[in-house]
């Protein structure tokens, strides 16, 4: 399977992020660089250019828009997923994470660690979802549904 070689988020619209999102921005995005996998699956016969693959996440008209292009920067594929499906789910990862965060802060190890189990848990979910609506557009393993997610949840809230 190919993969991804670089990610940009078209964040500029968004109000600066707090130091915390800031933060899962960048693991994620250096996660998903350093190890990812991520193909477009032939469709009919059209040809479809071999990765890697520079990928671009931004949001127009209220759509998760995923600009797919070739390393060299061609053109492969664009396809735009509704984000109704993740509106809740996003919406409780970023609940749990200021939980996680102000937890961290002021809780014992393990009030700490249940709390990130719940986070774990909505973070697999929210990653379900976005494997089931890419299905025919992109493959991609968990792990980088999982970040993908992530970056999808910053892009959607903001800071």
């Amino acid at each position: 399977m190919s993969r991804i070689c670089h990610i940009e988020l078209d964040d500029a619209n968004l109000p600066p992020p707090t130091p915390e999102i800031e933060q899962e921005r960048k693991v994620a995005m250096f996660d998903l660089i350093e190890e990812n996998s991520f193909a477009l699956p032939k469709r009919d016969d059209r040809v479809t250019p071999d990765g890697p693959y520079r990928v671009g996440l931004s949001i127009r008209d209220k759509r998760l828009v995923f600009d797919i292009r070739t390393e060299d920067d061609q053109p492969a594929a664009e396809f735009h997923l509704s984000l109704s499906p993740f509106r809740q789910v996003v919406k409780d990862y970023w609940q749990i994470c200021e939980s996680y965060f102000d937890a961290v802060k002021n809780l014992p190890p393990a009030q700490i660690e249940t709390i990130d189990m719940a986070r774990r848990g909505i973070h697999n979910e929210g990653a379900r979802i976005l494997e089931e609506r890419l299905d025919g557009k992109a493959d991609v393993d968990t792990d980088t549904a999982r970040r993908l997610f992530t970056l999808i949840c910053v892009l959607h809230f903001g800071g």
